[in-house]
């Protein structure tokens, strides 16, 4: 028998983000490279939350690549992989909206998800 135990973890997503993930429209999930991120991988699972909900949906990492900055993560994932309802550059916005620029210095993370069966 393999290992086939993954790390879970829990993080937030605002409602327009999360309704992507659940619809399995929006396959490649933008954080900073944070301490608590450094070994997310392959196989792990994320278990999204609306922040205040008991609303959750389950993704299994496919890929981790890190990128300098947002700019370079959406030309090298594609902007329709990461928000298909927004623009390339409305999505830049939206994204150093949410992550000032010393955040975003510390690097960005494309992550490769995929919804779980039954979640």
């Amino acid at each position: 028998m393999t290992d086939t135990t993954a790390h879970v973890r829990e993080l937030n997503l605002y409602r327009r983000y999360f309704d992507l993930v659940a619809a399995g429209t929006k396959t490649i999930e933008v954080r900073v490279k944070y301490p608590h991120l450094a070994d997310l991988a392959a196989g792990d699972i994320i278990r999204f939350r609306i922040k205040g909900t008991t609303e959750t949906c389950d993704v299994k990492v496919k890929r981790v690549t890190e990128y300098s900055d947002f700019g370079a993560l959406l030309d090298g994932e594609g902007p329709a992989n990461v928000n298909p309802t927004a623009t390339h550059e409305q999505q830049l916005t939206n994204i150093r909206a949410i992550y000032p620029p010393e955040k975003e210095a510390l690097g960005a993370l494309a992550i490769e998800i995929e919804r779980t069966a039954g979640h």
